[in-house]
């Protein structure tokens, strides 16, 4: 139990694992020495912690001056969980009464409720029950034990040196893992596993019914994060290819896509960033809107949309990261969720408060609709004041690159500027190659990269096509973001990865008054669906989808997730009774039809049958309830014939030869207060038959035991010596013999 409750905090990332393993090999060490002379006593045992209190206090002040950057909460979690384990083990060295047992039973609760503020993974669970069905099992041993100690002794002797307590006890004296001795064991784990089934069963109701409220109530010990770098007010170029070198999940979103939707490449958009110094992209317009939250799930809504059914669902379940930035789909037009408020930014990135130490879920609804392509091939306006900006370029700019873009729009034939962005993607993405190695350099990166290296990672071709573009008077910018991601046919959710994270090229159209994307980097740069092959692949499939159902369910589960969910039952079971009621109506109709059909088969004889069939239905109703019933009386009979073979009516054979009992101790003036039970009276009389009689007596009136030939031979000598008039004593020998 003890080692369970420490798992769980390991799991759940509260003790790191050289300490979970000094921790294994203290406990190993302290179950050895359990009952030895080289126990502590109690009073040793509280100087011990009393002296090393300051020593905790110390521990954690140590932690919080090393600890730059990291929450007090995880400062006091780790020091706590020190003072925890050696608690542990200090309780465990000493000596024991049942309190102390008790002590140590809460004490490993504790450390699971601690564990159960640090989860934030589905493995909990799975700790959480093995711990669940150790405690049940050690509960239910204390009990016994407990229980075992308050029989009196002397009927433990009684019962060590009689024949009939040989019997009754022979199995659990027995070796284990001789006979039938293993049967405790397996019986003590079948009623922990019984039990833990019903509480699981009994708390899954009330676990749905009641919502969750708040965030975690502790921090990770490890902080919990994931470092996302490029979603700032300024990116250098090649921070999103360091980014991709990680797999580390960031989040998984689940999409929700109309039917009249157009085909489109998912993107989840984070900043977009407008003015390029040769090295670094920054957002120059600081002003922003803030949309104020409310109780529940507040709706934020940004923008408004032509109709309801061109609106793409996007539910986000997003990782604790070091960023506030809130990722959608392009173009947003509503947000909501557990949020204090929504900022969005002059170029539409939105974010929200910082949560690097916990998730955050929320649902997001996007017109992934673009304009029809007519209407952009028209649209040549002139940039308005407001959008020179998208216009800007480096000082110092090669004028090889401009160069470069008015050839291939030459080559392209492209007379518009949708048509010259186009022919920018293309050329880019099939002329260069694509790599995370950060080759081009020097004092012009961007001009490195197009006429020596010609290889690069996203934001490389994305800063080229939007400079390039900008030479040729047509506005536009940067976006970093992430791709959809590897998809999860299990969890029917994509998973986003820090090798997923992207930048592509948003170009704005001022007469249609909207930014469309385009996106220059090569094929190899798309990570598309990596999913591993084999059971490998499928086993990690099904614990992404278990992890998002926790998160869903358990760790962002609110009011709105508990009305989504009863909606979905409600759906369901709708659809379970139209099913299970068209099939009534066809069982019903074939039925019908084959009625009326019975007439014209064989025709008088026919109609004969078709009258008499209610009268054969009910016939062969009849027989099946008279078989059932005379089965069942078969089976009685042949359950009572055993019964007499094995020596007939075990209560009432014990209640007889009790009686006479009785009614032997009532002659020599011994007779039973109502208020002894059948074992006290029979100690007290100080008669070893009346306590033998009594034993056998408990075994098959409350026992369930029937008695063997040998064992009614003891009981019917024992009985006719109490019935003499000087009997009361068993000869030793014959007690040794018996």
């Amino acid at each position: 139990m003890l080692a369970c409750a420490a798992l769980a905090l390991v799991v759940a990332g509260g003790m790191s694992w050289p300490l979970a393993l000094t921790f294994a090999a203290l406990l190993a060490a302290t179950w050895q020495l359990e009952g030895t002379r080289w126990q502590l006593s109690e009073r040793t045992a509280l100087i011990l912690v009393l002296l090393t209190l300051p020593l905790f206090y110390l521990d954690g002040k140590m932690q919080g001056g090393s600890s730059a950057g990291v929450g007090r909460a995880s400062v006091g979690m780790g020091a706590l969980t020190h003072f925890i384990l050696f608690l542990t083990v200090i309780k465990l060295w000493q000596r024991k009464a049942d309190r102390d047992w008790l002590f140590l039973y809460l004490i490993s609760f504790f450390e699971v409720l601690l564990a159960a503020g640090l989860s934030l993974g589905p493995n909990f669970l799975l700790s959480l029950g093995l711990y669940m069905f150790c405690a049940l099992s050690t509960v239910v041993a204390f009990e016994v034990r407990r229980a075992r100690r308050a029989v009196p002794a002397q009927v433990t002797s009684f019962v060590q040196t009689s024949g009939l307590g040989d019997n009754a006890r022979g199995r659990r004296q027995r070796p284990r893992g001789t006979g039938n001795g293993a049967g405790t064991p397996r019986r003590l784990a079948l009623v922990a596993l019984c039990l833990l089934a019903l509480i699981f069963t009994l708390a899954l109701p009330i676990f749905f019914i009641t919502p969750r409220t708040g965030a975690n109530a502790l921090a990770r010990a490890d902080g919990g994060q994931t470092n996302i770098i490029g979603f700032s007010d300024e990116v250098t170029i090649g921070e999103i290819g360091r980014l991709q070198r990680s797999n580390r999940v960031v989040m998984h979103v689940r999409v929700d896509t109309p039917q009249n939707a157009q085909p489109h490449a998912l993107r989840w958009r984070g900043v977009a960033l407008d003015e390029f110094d040769g090295r670094a992209w920054r957002r120059t317009v600081a002003k922003s809107e803030t949309f104020a939250g409310g109780d529940e799930r507040p709706l934020f809504q940004f923008d408004t949309t032509e109709a309801l059914d061109r609106l793409t669902t996007q539910t986000f379940f997003v990782e604790a990261l070091d960023t506030p930035v809130l990722f959608i789909a392009p173009r947003a037009i509503a947000l909501q969720g557990a949020l204090p408020f929504v900022r969005r930014d002059a170029e539409g990135g939105l974010t929200t408060r910082p949560h690097s130490q916990e998730r955050i879920t929320y649902r997001a609804y996007s017109d992934t609709n673009d304009p029809p392509l007519a209407r952009l091939q028209l649209d040549n306006g002139q940039v308005q004041h407001d959008n020179l900006r998208y216009l800007q370029k480096p000082a110092n700019l090669d004028p090889r690159i401009y160069e470069l873009a008015r050839r291939w729009i030459l080559e392209a034939h492209a007379q518009t500027n949708y048509d010259a962005a186009r022919a920018l993607e293309w050329h880019l993405s099939h002329d260069f190659a694509y790599t995370l190695d950060l080759k081009a350099g020097g004092a012009d990166p961007l001009a490195d990269f197009l006429f020596r290296v010609r290889a690069g990672h996203c934001e490389y071709f994305a800063s080229a096509m939007t400079v390039m573009l900008r030479t040729l008077g047509v506005p536009a910018r940067i976006v970093n973001g992430f791709q959809a991601g590897e998809y999860n046919d299990a969890a029917d959710a994509y998973t986003v990865r820090q090798s997923d994270a992207h930048s592509w090229v948003e170009v704005y159209f001022p007469q249609n008054n909207t930014w469309v994307s385009f996106d220059p980097t090569p094929e190899a740069g798309h990570t598309g669906d990596a999913n591993a092959q084999g059971w490998l692949g499928g086993l990690r499939k099904y614990a992404e989808a278990l992890e998002l159902f926790w998160i869903q369910y358990v760790v962002a589960y609110d009011k709105q997730e508990q009305r989504s969910l009863a909606s979905t039952v409600r759906s369901s079971l709708g659809a379970y009774r139209q099913t299970a009621g068209q099939a009534a109506d066809e069982l019903r109709a074939r039925l019908r039809a084959w009625w009326q059909q019975m007439p014209a088969i064989g025709g008088a004889k026919g109609h004969a049958i078709a009258v008499d069939a209610p009268l054969l239905i009910g016939i062969v109703a009849g027989a099946g309830l008279l078989f059932i019933l005379v089965q069942r009386i078969r089976r009685m009979r042949l359950k009572r014939g055993r019964t007499k073979r094995q020596g007939t009516t075990p209560a009432h054979s014990a209640i007889v030869f009790y009686e006479r009992m009785n009614l032997a101790l009532a002659t020599r003036g011994l007779q039973r207060s109502p208020a002894q039970t059948p074992l006290e009276f029979a100690t007290a009389t100080g008669v070893s038959e009346a306590l033998l009689v009594t034993h056998a007596y408990n075994r098959v009136r409350f026992g369930a035991h029937d008695l063997s030939p040998s064992e009614s031979a003891h009981v019917e000598t024992w009985l006719q010596r109490l019935e003499e008039s000087k009997a009361g004593i068993v000869n030793r020998e014959e007690q040794v013999t018996l």
